[in-house]
């Protein structure tokens, strides 16, 4: 079997297919709401982070929701995605927020001293983690498409 072999198999595989369709419902999700709220598109929230849904954990999500189904919920592979998953999920709710709640207060004590000091405009990115809210919904998105995907999938192989 070639390396090319095995790079072009993952283009075939249920569990990349429910990890990347995952994550872009969830970054499409955030560019919807943001036109709702702006009447604007702004492409922006295709690649960024933070918002609703937590587009990291739906991709996670369906990636252990698409090894589960394929593999079974007791296989080993899957516990290693499940680890992973949960892993990044407390991640994004827990230091990712952290992170992103001091470049909030980081940037508001900046501004307070660029009135009285020649200091840089820099902004530092405030939006970085999820509430737990956030990430559940991006959870249960992942859970969805990855059964949806995987389904899908299935059927078609057989």
């Amino acid at each position: 079997m070639s390396m090319d072999s095995v790079f072009v198999d993952v283009f075939f595989s249920a569990c990349f297919w429910s990890a990347f369709f995952a994550w872009t419902v969830a970054q499409c999700t955030k560019m919807i709401c943001g036109f709702i709220e702006t009447k604007r598109f702004d492409f922006h929230y295709l690649v960024s982070t933070g918002g609703m849904p937590s587009a990291h954990s739906a991709s996670v999500s369906g990636l252990a929701t698409a090894v589960g189904l394929i593999e079974g919920f007791g296989s080993p592979v899957f516990v290693v995605s499940l680890g992973f998953a949960l892993i990044t999920m407390f991640d994004a709710s827990t230091v990712r927020r952290a992170a992103g709640l001091q470049a909030t207060l980081l940037n508001e004590i900046v501004d307070e001293l660029f009135k009285e000091h020649h200091l840089s405009e820099h902004k530092l990115a405030e939006l970085l983690g999820h509430t737990r809210l956030e990430v559940f919904m991006g959870a249960t998105v992942g859970v969805f498409v990855g059964m949806i995907v995987t389904v899908r999938a299935m059927t078609m192989t057989m």
